[in-house]
């Protein structure tokens, strides 16, 4: 329904040809919006398809659903990955690994007053207005699970370099940089916050006496051109990206390293991030490394992460007939 779907659809083609590294990032219906311009009502309306499949398959997990779309699709649909033999990149292996963090104390007892302040804010609220309030929340959990000065909107300055100790994540970030420094290797480290980023650009650069720049909407062509120049010349061992200013469209292959500080809601995002790295050009194993805090929504982000990927996998990159 929106306006560029709508614009691409008035195109007028004897054939129509859909390229799209990420088919499906979110969602069932993504698949069929495709497939509705390449080849109109083959896969029905879309009211028609979620009843057949995307009911079946995303709430129901019907195995045999599964695999008559797969049949469907499967005569309209050409797929290379790096991982194909036919491709033959030749890229060194990648290692995904999940690290899970504590919250502090500060942080545990912050994140229960919010859920139970909001909570009893919601029970005078109408449906409409109990919506917003509870996505309000849900950012500021994730905020809070950051660090409690980025959920507070403080920061004392002078006390940056002790600043690690009230964030289990970013304990954790410490950690894992201090590791890199000492492999004499580089780090990509991905955050959606503008606050987290500009805290840990401090951190890291009072902690190590270095330059760590922090890309994000901010800078202009030439400074994002300036950074990136600097960060392949080695200039820089750590480089600091807005995920959405710095997840797509990059050429990062100095850094073997990178760090999802937090997660976004779809892995077709966090996947392009982890490409910034893990693309032609690179000759090292590259680590990735995803922090979480536990006992927190971020274990529910995780596994929803998990079962749209699995989802994404079984439909699309099936090697039943790829």
């Amino acid at each position: 329904q929106t306006k560029q779907s709508k614009a691409v659809r008035k195109l007028n083609g004897q054939h129509h040809i859909a390229l799209s590294g990420t088919p499906m990032e979110n969602r069932l219906s993504e698949l069929w919006a495709i497939f509705d311009f390449i080849n109109k009502g083959y896969l029905g309306t879309l009211g028609q398809f979620q009843e057949k499949y995307v009911a079946t398959i995303e709430r129901d997990e019907q195995k045999d659903k599964i695999k008559e779309l797969q049949r469907l699709i499967q005569p309209f649909l050409l797929r290379r990955t790096k991982r194909d033999k036919d491709v033959a990149l030749n890229l060194p292996d990648k290692q995904e690994q999940k690290e899970f963090v504590p919250l502090t104390t500060e942080q545990a007892s912050l994140y229960e007053q919010l859920i139970k302040d909001t909570f009893t804010d919601i029970e005078q609220l109408s449906a409409f207005e109990r919506k917003g309030i509870i996505l309000q929340m849900l950012n500021k959990l994730k905020q809070l699970c950051n660090h409690p000065a980025l959920y507070l909107k403080e920061m004392d300055k002078e006390n940056i370099l002790k600043a690690a100790n009230r964030s289990g994540k970013l304990e954790k970030l410490t950690e894992l940089v201090d590791a890199v420094r000492e492999q004499d290797e580089s780090c990509l480290i991905f955050t959606q916050y503008i606050g987290m980023g500009n805290m840990m650009k401090e951190l890291l650069e009072k902690r190590y006496n270095i330059e760590v720049p922090f890309l994000n909407g901010s800078a202009n062509k030439k400074q994002r051109d300036d950074m990136i120049t600097r960060f392949q010349d080695g200039e820089f061992p750590i480089f600091i990206l807005s995920l959405k200013a710095g997840g797509t469209g990059l050429n990062l292959t100095e850094a073997n390293h990178v760090i999802h500080y937090d997660r976004w809601w779809n892995p077709a995002v966090e996947n392009q991030a982890t490409d910034r790295a893990y693309r032609i050009g690179q000759q090292r194993f590259v680590h990735v490394h995803k922090l979480i805090c536990t006992g927190t929504l971020e274990e529910k982000i995780d596994q929803m992460l998990d079962k749209k990927q699995a989802l994404n996998d079984e439909i699309i990159s099936s090697d039943n007939w790829i």
